[in-house]
């Protein structure tokens, strides 16, 4: 005991087992942590700032500038190889001021423009080819309606003069063609890949661009060669990239909560969002030093017992302090009389009547009656499950109990 208390004061009086020396250190630590969160709260906002601030990378279907799978950025260099000028707007208001004499609109089926701006865009140029098929375009310019599609090649077999060497195609979308509209690339049914209207000064052609004219398709079959028929045939390309954000149709938007919500509102949230960080740092609670204790430490059984004991004197419950020496006393008797460890108590009663030859339920209020009220009767329980733990333990070994003529257990009998 005197080894283990002066360990402690020999490693106090050390100079090297002082902590005042680590405080600085430690100090200096915390605040190069923190400092480093900072750092990394400010680069993480910073960054999502410039995500959602940042416009939208190009690359949708038929992009001239999209260098994806679905963009049509081969088709328009090979354009721009074979001395085509291609001029990229991505502004339907912008288009009439790029369009001229010679020049050729072509662009994808804009879904975010109504009807009278695409009609006036294409009113403007000469030559229009629609890249994508769809039922308003067709309906919309009167050039037909959908068809069953094939899958074998097909040739041009039409008399226009620019898809005589395009050789063939696998067209994706057919189409059959109205009165008066030509037909280009046709199946057996009738159905044509392209079709081609003139009118006036005007000539609308209108193919299935998705699946021939994208980077990852133009290489296939007469793909290359069809594109240049239909866009390289003026010295300049007007293509016109639909999005969302290019759109004239209008509506009412709802009010939503941060359009409802007054401009002052989301400084001061951010405000007290920051009052109450610096608040949390300068009075939060801080861990001290880690303590250093040798381990294990081993405390007495006894020492356990008398704890709990005082506790439960302390507290006056007479019922609970019944229970856990009657607990303990069932414990002990069916260990004894070779019972399981999980025997109820009115079980053990009855092996502890038979044992001590008494009549069966003599003992069940003793092990398993209703608890004491008052100290005095905690008393006088413990002292008779004591008795009652002498009486088992002298009928199972009579011949280690010291003969005495006025124990009554002699005769077989006991009191209890």
């Amino acid at each position: 005991m005197t080894l283990i208390e002066d360990r402690p004061l020999a490693a106090a009086a050390e100079p090297g087992a002082s902590t005042a020396a680590e405080r600085p250190r430690r100090r200096w630590r915390r605040l190069v942590a923190w400092l480093i969160v900072l750092l990394m709260l400010i680069g993480g906002t910073a960054i999502a700032a410039r995500l959602v601030t940042s416009p939208p990378v190009s690359g949708g279907m038929l992009d001239p500038e999209g260098p994806g799978e679905n963009g049509a950025r081969a088709l328009a260099e090979i354009l721009r190889q074979q001395g085509v000028e291609v001029t990229v707007v991505r502004s339907h208001a912008d288009v009439r001021d790029e369009l001229d004499d010679g020049a050729t609109l072509a662009m994808a089926d804009p879904v975010y423009l109504t009807d009278e701006a695409v009609q006036a865009m294409v009113a403007d140029a000469p030559r229009t080819v629609l890249l994508s098929g769809s039922a308003r375009m067709l309906r919309l310019f009167h050039l037909g309606e959908y068809a069953p599609g094939l899958s074998s090649e097909v040739g041009a077999d039409c008399d226009v003069p620019e898809f005589a060497r395009v050789g063939t195609i696998l067209p994706g979308g057919m189409f059959a063609p109205a009165d008066s509209v030509d037909g280009c690339f046709t199946g057996e049914d009738g159905g044509a890949a392209v079709l081609s209207d003139d009118f006036s000064s005007q000539r609308i052609s209108l193919v299935d661009g998705t699946v021939l004219f994208t980077n990852g398709h133009l290489a296939e079959n007469g793909n290359a060669a069809l594109g240049l028929a239909l866009l390289g045939q003026t010295g300049r390309v007007v293509w016109y990239v639909p999005s969302a954000a290019d759109s004239d149709i209008s509506g009412e938007t709802p009010d939503t909560l941060g359009s409802l919500t007054p401009g002052w509102v989301t400084p001061a949230i951010l405000t007290l969002l920051l009052a109450g960080l610096a608040a949390a740092f300068w009075r939060g609670r801080r861990f001290g030093p880690l303590v250093a204790e040798t381990l294990p430490v081993t405390v007495r059984a006894s020492e356990t017992m008398h704890g709990r004991a005082r506790l439960t004197a302390k507290a006056a419950d007479a019922p609970h302090a019944a229970e856990a020496i009657r607990e303990g006393t069932v414990r002990r008797l069916a260990q004894r009389l070779a019972l399981g460890d999980r025997t109820a108590a009115h079980e053990v009663a009855d092996a502890a009547s038979d044992r001590l030859r008494i009549p069966r339920g003599t003992l069940q209020e003793l092990l398993a009656g209703p608890p004491p009220a008052d100290d005095q009767q905690l008393v006088d329980l413990a002292r008779r499950l004591a008795e009652l733990e002498d009486a088992v333990d002298a009928a199972l070994h009579p011949d280690l109990r010291t003969p005495n003529p006025d124990d009554p257990s002699r005769s077989g009998r006991t009191t209890l």
